[in-house]
């Protein structure tokens, strides 16, 4: 029991840790396919640093609950390490804590803390970017409801560690065309829930236009970090529960060493960088949508897994 709760906090670290490096490593990766020189793959470390240094200024507006969201958004994808294979294929301590169910319901709670946070301060731009994410949230829940529907029928569990073992095992069932259609409708969640091209721009700065990041501009300091950092380890998250539950477990250990799991480390960010390109791809080959085609988008994410999921009931 020790070992697992050990290996529970490896993953913790693996998350918490390397979450700047993959968003720095996707920002370079984005630059050289722009032609530019660009920022260091440390400089998310960077910033995070240069925040933490600095004084937190709190709106004159702003209650308990802005000073508690940067907390909440920032424990949310730690919670969720907890719960999913990350590192190794068997169940950990915290393994049983929750199911996939759970799983979205934590990374939403954080969601609808920093919305309430960003209406809090009076600012129109935070309300703005608030109720867009609802939206969104709303537009999403859907798909996510009906992708994992659909793989707790086939695995017959809704644990994420079951599920990651029992559902795409044989190396055929990856070629059905209902899991296919799984992974390309949990591919535009991804992009949908993380503000990805070309439903939001990440490194946009035009107020007017922002969906995600307008509900942090009235943070500094902690509160600024604190946000930027969930921020990375929400999208590790959600690529690693994309990989290593709906894709493939490859890399991941079934043994109980020390050794086993450090080394699938490694393994584990080799395909969290094979991913990457794949984003770096989309949102080089993409521009953002209007507002209101983010409806269609998502639409078109549901009606994929709709399709998935009558595929499934019929395929024999």
């Amino acid at each position: 029991m020790l070992a697992h709760i050990g290996y529970n906090i490896l993953q913790v670290l693996f998350v918490v840790c390397l979450a700047p490096l993959f968003e720095g490593v996707l920002a370079r990766l984005k630059e050289i396919v722009q032609c530019k020189t660009g920022p260091s793959v440390l400089q998310p470390y960077r910033d995070l640093a240069k925040l933490f240094a600095k004084n937190e200024i709190v709106s004159s507006q702003g209650s308990w609950l802005f000073r508690l969201a940067p907390y909440v958004a920032f424990t949310a994808p730690v919670f969720v390490t907890l719960l999913i294979p990350v590192l190794t294929r068997y169940p950990l301590f915290f393994a049983f804590m929750g199911d996939m169910l759970g799983v979205g319901f934590v990374l939403a709670l954080g969601g609808f803390f920093t919305a309430l946070a960003a209406v809090d301060t009076a600012n129109p731009y935070g309300a703005m970017g608030a109720s867009r994410t609802r939206m969104v949230a709303f537009l999403t829940e859907p798909v996510f409801l009906i992708v994992f529907m659909t793989i707790s029928l086939v695995a017959g569990s809704t644990i994420p560690y079951i599920v990651q073992t029992d559902w795409v095992t044989p190396a055929a069932a990856f070629f059905q065309p209902w899991h296919l259609l799984l992974v390309l409708a949990f591919l535009l969640l991804i992009l949908a829930e993380d503000g990805r091209i070309p439903v939001d721009s990440p490194s946009g700065t035009f107020e007017l236009a922002m969906i995600e990041k307008s509900k942090t501009l009235e943070y500094s300091g902690r509160g600024a970090a604190l946000m930027k950092w969930a921020g990375a380890m929400k999208l590790l998250v959600l690529m690693i529960v994309f990989l290593n539950v709906l894709v493939t477990p490859w890399g991941l250990t079934e043994s109980e060493s020390l050794g086993a799991v450090l080394l699938a480390a490694p393994f584990v960010a080799f395909k969290v960088l094979l991913f990457l390109l794949v984003l770096v791809a989309i949102e080089s080959s993409l521009s953002k949508l209007r507002l209101f085609r983010i409806a269609e988008f998502t639409s078109g994410a549901f009606v994929i897994a709709v399709v998935a999921m009558i595929s499934r009931l019929f395929t024999t």
